[in-house]
C-alpha cells in the first residue's frame, strides 16, 4: 500500500500556532548520515545544541537537554520530576496549557489548587503574593506563554512571591523559547520546559528542558524515584553528562536539525531575532484591525509577539474561513481550543514568516477570504 502512494505533501505556509516552518538548514540537516548515540561527533554536536539551548533559555544552567519527545513529554517529565505525590502545586490557569499541567500534577497525585483568571489574562504580583501566600505550595506552575489565548506572561510577578515561600516554580516555555524573552535565570525560573516545533522552527519530536542548580539538589535529594522511568530527568542526566550511560536512543536526525536552527538564531542574534517577531506581531494586529477583527488578549503588553488570538467579525465563521484560506492559498491558521473553540483564530508568524512581506501576503489572502 505505502509504495502506492509516494510521499509528496502540499506546500504549506504554517501560520498557525505550531507546528511553525521549518528553518531550510534544519531540513537540510536531516538529510546528513546518522551515527551512533555515543559517537564522538554526536556527542560533540549534542554538546554543541545544550550550550545554544542555554543561550535561547538565558540561563546558566548545567542541566538543560532535550526529552525525546513533543513539548508535552517535556511537560510530563518536568511536573513528574519536581511535583511529589500529596504535596501542594498551586497552578496560575487562564488557558487551555495550564489545564494540561494541572490534570498532569493530579496524575502524580499531587494536591493541586487554582488561581482562575478569565482566558486572555496575565497575573499581577499582588494576585500571586496572595494566592502564594495563602496556600504556601511545595511547586508553583505557571504557562509564560499561553498558546490557547496568546497572552504572555514572563513569570517576574509569580517567582518573587514563589521564593519568598520556598516553593520550586516550574515554567512552561513551549511558545516563547527561540522568538521573544524567556530569560530563566533573570526571571527565577527554577524548570523550564519548550519544544522545537514553535519558536525554534523545527520539527517536533525533540523537546528542550532546563533545570536550576537549585531545583537539581532538590531532585537529587528526592527519596523516591518518579512514577516514571523514561522521563526520570536522573536516569536520563547520566546520558548527557559523560560517561553517557545508555537511557533511551536519541534521533541522530531531529538533532541535526536543532543543530542548525539554533546556529540560525546565533548568526541572526537572539534580541534580532525578538526584535524581529515583535514587529511582526505588530503588523499582523494591525492589519488584523482593519480588516474587522478584535485582538483577544486586550493590553498590546500582554500579547505573545509571534502568536496572535484574533476574534473574527460577526460575520465570518471561523471554520469556513481557514478552510478557504488553506484551499485558496495553502496558508494554515489555527481554530480555537477548549474555551474559546469555534470563537477565535490563533495565527502563528513564527520564524521565516516574521517578516512584513510574509505578513502582508497573510493579510491580502485573509481579506480575499472574507
Amino acid at each position: 500500500m505505502t509504495a502506492a502512494k509516494p510521499i509528496a505533501p502540499p506546500k504549506r505556509l504554517m501560520f498557525g500556532p505550531g507546528p511553525s516552518m521549518v528553518d531550510p538548514r534544519a531540513y537540510q540537516a536531516m538529510a546528513q548520515p546518522i551515527v551512533g548515540i555515543r559517537d564522538p561527533y554526536f556527542l560533540e554536536i549534542m554538546g554543541e545544541i545544550q550550550a545554544g539551548l542555554r543561550e535561547v533559555f538565558g540561563t546558566a544552567n548545567e542541566k538543560t537537554f532535550m526529552i525525546p519527545g513533543a513539548g508535552s513529554a517535556a511537560m510530563e517529565a518536568a511536573v513528574a520530576n519536581f511535583v511529589l505525590p500529596d504535596s501542594k502545586f498551586a497552578l496560575f490557569a487562564s488557558g487551555h496549557f495550564a489545564d494540561r499541567m494541572s490534570i498532569t500534577a493530579k496524575r502524580q497525585r499531587a494536591n493541586v489548587v487554582r488561581l482562575e483568571k478569565p482566558w486572555g489574562e496575565v497575573f499581577t504580583a499582588e494576585e500571586a503574593a496572595n494566592f502564594i501566600g495563602r496556600e504556601k505550595p511545595d511547586a508553583v506552575g505557571f504557562v509564560q506563554a499561553e498558546t490557547s489565548t496568546g497572552a504572555y506572561q514572563s513569570g517576574r510577578a509569580i517567582t518573587a512571591a514563589a521564593k519568598q515561600s520556598g516553593a520550586l516554580v516550574i515554567a512552561d516555555c513551549v511558545t516563547s523559547l527561540g522568538a521573544m524573552p524567556v530569560e530563566l535565570d533573570s526571571v527565577g525560573i527554577d524548570v523550564a520546559y519548550s519544544c522545537s516545533q514553535k519558536g525554534l522552527s523545527c520539527p517536533a519530536g525533540l523537546s528542550p528542558l532546563s533545570v536550576s542548580p537549585r531545583a537539581w539538589e532538590w531532585l537529587e535529594r528526592r527519596t523516591e524515584d518518579p512514577h516514571t522511568w523514561y522521563l526520570d530527568l536522573r536516569l536520563m542526566d547520566k546520558y548527557f553528562a559523560a560517561p553517557h550511560a545508555y537511557h533511551h536512543t536519541p534521533s541522530p536526525p531531529l538533532y541535526y536539525a536543532m543543530h542548525e536552527a539554533l546556529a540560525a538564531i546565533e548568526e541572526e542574534g537572539l534580541r534580532n531575532r525578538w526584535d524581529r517577531h515583535f514587529r511582526g506581531g505588530k503588523r499582523l494586529v494591525a492589519g488584523l484591525t482593519r480588516l474587522g477583527f478584535e485582538p483577544f488578549v486586550k493590553d498590546p503588553e500582554d500579547r505573545i509577539w509571534h502568536l496572535t488570538t484574533a476574534i473574527p467579525p460577526a460575520q465570518v465563521n471561523e471554520a469556513v474561513f481557514r478552510e478557504k484560506l488553506l484551499t485558496r492559498y495553502n496558508i494554515e491558521v489555527g481554530g480555537g481550543l477548549g474555551q474559546v473553540a469555534g470563537k477565535v483564530l490563533r495565527i502563528g508568524t513564527m520564524g521565516s514568516l516574521a517578516s512584513e512581506e510574509n505578513i502582508d501576503f497573510l493579510l491580502e489572502s485573509m481579506a480575499a477570504c472574507m
